[in-house]
């Protein structure tokens, strides 16, 4: 799909990157990660075209058609309704009586479409002005996955997102039959999504790891001269928990563990806390049972990983004080 070879960049003195290569296949996650001014949408629009290396090349493979997720929704004009964002997308094909759309080369109703985005009725003929963050992200998406595209590009797609939209966006990750680059901080989501992670650090150099957050990780602190072969994996997976090390002390991944699960433990409450106010509505089940059925199971899911989280944590701070 994409292969980089010996790319570099700068913007006056500012090294964002040095000698990178990588060959990107069909159907890989790649992921993005480094803390901001990096350089992790520099590089992504020089891996898809948008701009050019000082030094190097990038080769498109052929018949690559990009579909680009942005994190300012700019594509979307707030003023129309959401039907028509889809009908009037100058990319989509419509049909003559206006209430089809072709999605990935199969004709749909406006109206079931948008339910497959978590959309009811109503919501079709509002306007796009009315949405929440969360809402417009999965509009956003919608004309996107529509669209006959091979490679998508998702830049911060997590930012502003619902419990409800991210689980979506996850779902339609593990359906999409295409090549997938994204940035994102968001460390649990690229466990659950990314096949391979490339770092960047704001020092110019980018190193690519296989697997999500918790495998690039794992594998920054192999010693020095032992390669990590980068892998694709068909489906991401939660990464193993860490085997219990010497009761003397506590690796260098444990600590860091344990410095994080604070924070992850406070996100996981939260998604909880949100999910079971969402349940609460009484006439939820009787009038979106899909919604109910969707929130229900992430709620369990979020309570299974809170309560391995505290285990964890328990875990590690007793070793930690031994």
């Amino acid at each position: 799909m994409i292969e980089a070879r010996n790319i570099t960049k700068s913007f006056g003195e500012l090294a964002v990157l040095r000698d990178f290569s990588i060959k990107i296949t069909r159907g890989e996650r790649i992921a993005m990660v480094g803390p901001n001014g990096a350089g992790k949408t520099t590089l992504v629009n020089m891996l898809i075209g948008a701009i050019p290396p000082d030094t190097g090349s990038v080769k498109l493979g052929t018949g690559l058609v990009q579909a680009v997720f942005d994190q300012n929704r700019a594509a979307l004009d707030l003023d129309t309704s959401l039907w028509e964002s889809l009908t009037q997308d100058g990319e989509l094909g419509v049909s003559g009586k206006n209430d089809q759309i072709m999605v990935r080369g199969q004709p749909r109703h406006v109206v079931g479409y948008l339910k497959d985005f978590l959309f009811d009725e109503a919501q079709a003929r509002g306007p796009v002005r009315a949405l929440s963050g969360g809402e417009k992200a999965r509009l956003l998406l919608a004309r996107l996955l529509a669209r006959e595209s091979n490679l998508l590009v998702l830049d911060e797609p997590t930012n502003d997102l619902d419990v409800e939209t991210l689980d979506l966006l996850q779902e339609v990750l593990d359906d999409y039959d295409g090549t997938v680059i994204l940035v994102s901080h968001d460390r649990d989501f690229l466990d659950r999504v990314a096949t391979t992670t490339i770092a960047m650090q704001g020092d110019g150099q980018a190193v690519a790891y296989a697997g999500g957050w918790s495998d690039y990780q794992a594998q920054r602190q192999t010693p020095a001269g032992v390669a990590k072969p980068v892998k694709i994996k068909q489906k991401s997976a939660a990464a193993p928990k860490s085997k219990a090390g010497p009761s003397s002390g506590l690796s260098y991944v444990e600590e860091h563990r344990l410095k994080e699960l604070p924070g992850v433990m406070a996100r996981l409450e939260a998604e909880i806390a949100k999910l079971e106010a969402y349940l609460a509505d009484p006439d939820l089940f009787s009038t979106s049972p899909a919604k109910f059925a969707k929130a229900s199971a992430g709620l369990l899911e979020r309570q299974g990983k809170l309560a391995a989280a505290e285990e964890d944590w328990l875990d590690l701070e007793e070793r930690a004080s031994a």
